[in-house]
């Protein structure tokens, strides 16, 4: 039977090209994403090897009924990538209004809570299964202008270490990878000066992705592991 991944922030630049690299590699996907139209943009009808479901991912109950629809499909999940998240930079610490700091802990930090308070459980049953959260190399020092951002990330990265301390005797791997800039077209468009050969392919950050999730990375745990490029 093949491996379940489940994805969430399918429908992004990033969670199309980890989608793309782990059905190249065999797995059955359960795409997540708030964006229903986007899902149907990405990838169209549901088929044997894949489904989307549209949900609020910082929603408890939505993300819990997303997951047990993908059990009912499935019958087990073998890897949880969490790639939802969001950017945003500019204001300094001290003038970052409450709404900002809510919402960006909200989608970097809150949807791979909920997505974990819903998955890990199934792997525990099974006593194997890997997550790949997403942080940030920018999250490993204090950046001005960037405060709310690398503060999210970096909760990412602790919560990473602390799941994988908790759940490493389980069987079950929990690591996070820290990338620098994306090559998406927003980033090229947000930065027409850059060398954007220079940055991370979201594909390149997908085969890492795909890697920690795999047996060969099974003595791997509590890693947050820098993808950078030539930044």
């Amino acid at each position: 039977m093949p491996r379940v991944a489940v994805i969430t922030g399918a429908a992004g630049n990033l969670g199309r090209a980890i989608a793309e690299t782990f059905a190249a590699a065999g797995y059955s996907l359960a795409l997540l994403d708030v964006d229903v139209m986007k899902l149907e943009e990405a990838y169209g009808d549901d088929s044997r090897s894949h489904a989307a479901w549209a949900a609020d991912l910082t929603d408890r109950g939505q993300v819990q009924a997303v997951i047990d629809a993908c059990l009912e499909r499935y019958g087990q999940i073998d890897v949880l990538c969490n790639a939802a998240g969001g950017f945003s930079c500019g204001p300094l610490v001290h003038e970052t209004d409450r709404a900002e700091w809510e919402h960006l802990f909200s989608l970097n930090v809150r949807t791979m809570m909920e997505a974990s308070h819903a998955v890990v459980p199934l792997m525990l049953e099974r006593k194997r299964g890997s997550i790949v959260n997403v942080g940030a190399s920018s999250a490993l020092r204090g950046i001005a202008g960037m405060g709310p951002y690398t503060a999210a990330k970096s909760a990412v990265i602790r919560l990473t270490e602390a799941m994988s301390a908790e759940l490493r005797d389980s069987n079950i791997n929990v690591n996070c990878v820290l990338p620098s800039i994306l090559d998406t077209p927003e980033n090229r468009k947000a930065m027409p000066g850059a060398d954007p050969a220079r940055w991370v392919h979201p594909q390149a950050l997908a085969a890492v992705m795909l890697f920690l999730a795999s047996d060969a990375a099974s003595p791997i745990h509590g890693v947050s592991l820098p993808v950078t490029g030539t930044v």
